[in-house]
């Protein structure tokens, strides 16, 4: 099946936006920077890029039955506090375990942000004390027979979404969703920069930018700090989302690229560079970016532009994912 073969139900408002960042562009005195901007692309909840995944997702929710979406993130899930939305919006309920990934000391860190939006839109929400790992959670399995227990029909929906059968789709899309733009733009974007910790993100960019057939680098920054891990799920990912939509050959080593050096040691925990990344973002441009994601890619891009790994010639497209109300958990970094 080619990609516009497969059902989508909208959740975003249609294109997300793409701008210059003008002053940050002016800052780093290399190459062109440009944001598509995920964290406006939608009226639910705040929107980001799980809102785009799970676009061709719904339909697999709706022909199944279910009453009840059963997924897991950390306290301050991005992803969750989507699903609470999309749920809210189908008239679904939602089950969503919170595991402790980030052991972040504001006290505040279980109760504001994405989590207090979740339960505010009518999430059941129970709170696990496990810890940060990207692959499958024996909590989500328990809390899925759970709610078959009492007789619901729970529809799974992994950490991110990146384990779904069709997790790698709303990304795709997105790869031609840029192509399209740049052609109005009048713009080749030969460098795209993205966070990478579940993986279905870049992976199904690495997908939608393969069927283009032209020269571009998909540059992932690992923030998820288990660095073996994503690289092979981000590739696993990508092939079988290239397969999905019959890319017609077998996705090159060289066009899966996950970069480390930004996330510290730990998942969630902002480092120096994050933190720098956030107020230059914030202070050139009034673009408000998170410590656990865009504040490691952004940290990577400024590295990659000043050290001249991105040529001065390049334009560049960063992906901001969204994620800002997480921003209310991390108060003791500014």
């Amino acid at each position: 099946m080619a990609l516009s073969d497969f059902e989508r139900y909208p959740l975003t408002f249609g294109p997300s936006p793409i701008h210059r960042l003008d002053r940050l562009t002016e800052h780093l005195g290399g190459a062109q920077i440009w944001a598509k901007r995920e964290d406006v692309n939608s009226g639910l909840a705040f929107g980001g890029n799980k809102t785009r995944k799970l676009e061709y997702i719904v339909p697999d929710i709706l022909a199944s039955g279910a009453d009840t979406l059963v997924s897991i993130g950390g306290y301050q899930s991005n992803h969750t506090r989507q699903v609470a939305a999309v749920a809210a919006k189908l008239g679904l309920k939602a089950r969503l375990v919170q595991e402790k990934w980030v052991d972040w000391p504001d006290a505040v860190n279980d109760k504001v942000g994405n989590i207090l939006l979740s339960r505010l839109m009518g999430a059941d929400v129970s709170l696990s004390p496990e810890g940060f790992d990207i692959g499958i959670r024996s909590s989500w399995k328990e809390a899925l027979a759970e709610v078959e227990a009492e007789g619901g029909v729970p529809y799974p929906i992994p950490a991110g979404a990146s384990e779904h059968k069709f997790g790698g789709l709303g990304f795709a899309n997105w790869a031609y969703e840029v192509q399209q733009q740049e052609q109005e733009l009048g713009v080749f974007f030969d460098t795209i920069i993205v966070c990478t910790v579940t993986g279905s993100t870049h992976a199904g960019m690495i997908a939608g930018f393969a069927g283009q057939d032209q020269p571009r680098q998909v540059l992932g920054i690992d923030a998820s700090a288990t660095l073996e891990k994503t690289r092979e799920q981000v590739a696993r990912i990508a092939r079988n989302t290239a397969e999905l939509i019959d890319l017609g050959r077998e996705l090159r080593d060289e066009e899966i690229n996950v970069l480390e050096g930004w996330a510290g040691d730990l998942y969630g925990i902002p480092v120096e560079s994050t933190v720098d990344a956030m107020r230059l973002s914030a202070q050139t441009e009034g673009m408000i970016i998170d410590p656990v994601y865009e504040g490691k890619s952004m940290a990577g891009l400024i590295d990659l532009v000043n050290s001249g790994r991105i040529d001065k010639n390049s334009n560049v497209l960063y992906a901001h994912l969204g994620g800002q109300p997480a921003l209310n958990a991390y108060s003791g970094i500014i």
